[in-house]
C-alpha cells in the first residue's frame, strides 16, 4: 500500500510537542468574566457603541461583503471615505485600504521594490514584512535591531541602487520603538525610501493618536510611506497603506494583494471610520493607553520581574523558558486574567515572554488586579 503523503506531519507534530511549541485555538465566548490584557484593542473601541453601530449601519446599507476585488465591484463610497479620513487624520496625501494589515505590508514591500532593488529590514520586523521581503525577490539585508548605523553602512555599500528601508514603528515583542528620525535622515542621505509599519503606533503615539510618524515629525514626508492595521487601536479589521498619491496609484496598479483580493467588508470599513472619528473627538485616549503601560511596567519591575520599558502600549515580561511562559499564562487565566504568550519561533531572540496589552479603558482597579495576578503567579514566586 502506498505511503500516506501526510505521514510526515505526525513527526512534525511530535517534534513541536517535545519542544513545548504546540499552538491551539481557544474559542472565546461573546461575554467573558476574564480580564483581557492579551488583545490588541488598545483603546477599548471594539465594543464602543459608536463603533459597533458604524459597522451595523454599513452592513445594512452596503451588504455583508464587498462583492468583489477593489478594481471590479469591491470599492464603495464608504471605502473612499475611510481612505480620505485615514489620510487626513494621519497627515498623508492619500491612503489605500486592504483586507488586512498583513496584506497591506505585502502590498507595500513588493510594489515598492523589485528584483534588482535592495530592501533593508530590521531584524525584529513582523512576519508580514519578512514575507513581503521574500515575495519581492529583491536582495534583502537584515540589519541588527534598531541599529541606525548598520542601516547607514548597508546603504553606503550599495550606492545608486534603488533601496527601501522597512521597519515596524513599535515592535510587537517588547514594545520598543524604532529610531524613526535617525532612519529617516539616513534614508534621505542615500536616496532610499522609508516604509514604516505603524500597526502598534496608530492610536497610541503622536498627537491624539495620529501615530509614530506624526510623533517623529515624518507624517507626509517625502520618501516616506506608512502601513496600518485597522484591527488594533481602531477595533475593526483590515489594513491600509498611506503615502504620496503617486505611491498609492502605483499600488493600485501593481500590488497583487490589492488587485486580486476581495475588498474589505463594509462593516469593517464602517467600524474603522467610526473609530477614527472617536479618536478625533477623544484625543486623550492615546495618552491614557501610554499611562496604563507605564503603570504596568513600573509595578512589574518594582516586583523584580524583567520587563522592557514600553514605548507605546505593549508591555512584555520575560519568562525563563517556553514551558514556564505557557504555565505562567495558564495560571493567570485560571486566576481570571488573560495575557499573551510569546515563544520561539515567534520571538527572534529566543526568549519567551508573557505580553500584556495596556488598554486605555482599563480602570485603576483592573490594573492593580492584573499586576497582583502576574506577580503572584510568576515562575519561582
Amino acid at each position: 500500500m502506498p505511503k500516506n503523503p501526510f505521514d510526515w506531519i505526525d513527526e512534525e507534530s511530535r517534534r513541536r510537542e517535545r519542544a513545548g511549541l504546540v499552538r491551539t485555538l481557544r474559542p472565546r465566548p461573546a461575554d467573558s468574566a476574564l480580564l483581557d490584557l492579551a488583545s490588541n484593542d488598545y483603546l477599548g473601541l471594539t465594543r464602543r457603541a459608536e463603533v459597533t453601530e458604524g459597522a451595523v449601519r454599513a452592513a445594512r446599507r452596503w451588504g455583508a461583503g464587498a462583492t468583489g476585488s477593489r478594481l471590479v465591484t469591491g470599492t464603495t463610497e464608504l471605502h473612499a471615505e475611510l481612505e480620505r479620513e485615514l489620510a487626513d487624520f494621519c497627515g498623508f496625501e492619500a491612503a489605500l485600504v486592504l483586507s488586512s494589515g498583513y496584506a497591506a505590508n505585502l502590498a507595500a514591500v513588493t510594489a515598492l521594490s523589485r528584483r534588482d532593488a535592495l530592501v533593508v529590514s530590521d531584524a525584529g520586523n513582523h512576519a508580514s514584512i519578512v514575507d513581503g521581503c521574500r515575495l519581492s525577490r529583491a536582495e534583502t539585508a537584515v540589519v541588527p535591531h534598531t541599529d541606525v548605523e548598520a542601516v547607514r553602512k548597508t546603504l553606503e555599500a550599495h550606492p545608486g541602487r534603488r533601496a527601501l528601508m522597512v521597519t515596524d514603528s513599535v515592535f510587537s515583542v517588547d514594545g520598543d520603538a524604532a529610531p524613526l528620525p535617525g532612519l529617516a535622515d539616513v534614508c534621505r542621505e542615500h536616496g532610499a525610501a522609508l516604509l514604516v509599519d505603524d500597526a502598534h503606533g496608530l492610536g497610541v503615539l503622536g498627537d491624539g493618536g495620529r501615530g509614530a510618524l506624526d510623533a517623529a515629525g515624518l507624517a507626509g514626508a517625502a520618501g516616506t510611506v506608512a502601513t496600518l492595521t485597522l484591527s488594533k487601536s481602531l477595533g475593526s479589521q483590515g489594513g491600509a497603506v498611506l503615502g504620496p498619491a503617486r505611491v498609492i496609484d502605483h499600488l493600485i496598479n501593481t500590488a497583487r494583494t490589492f488587485i486580486f483580493d476581495t475588498g474589505l467588508a463594509p462593516a469593517a470599513a464602517g467600524a474603522a471610520l467610526a473609530s477614527v472619528r472617536v479618536l478625533r473627538g477623544e484625543p486623550g485616549l492615546a495618552a491614557r493607553a501610554r499611562e496604563v503601560a507605564a503603570t504596568l511596567h513600573r509595578g512589574l519591575t518594582e516586583a523584580g520581574l524583567t520587563s522592557a520599558r514600553p514605548d507605546a502600549a505593549v508591555v512584555s515580561v520575560q519568562a525563563p523558558s517556553p514551558d514556564a511562559a505557557l504555565r505562567w499564562a495558564a495560571d493567570c487565566r485560571a486566576a481570571g486574567l488573560v495575557v499573551g504568550c510569546f515563544r520561539p519561533p515567534s520571538v527572534p531572540d529566543g526568549i519567551s515572554r508573557i505580553r500584556l496589552t495596556a488598554r486605555a479603558d482599563l480602570t485603576d482597579g483592573q490594573i492593580g488586579t492584573a499586576l497582583s495576578t502576574i506577580i503572584r503567579t510568576a515562575p519561582g514566586s
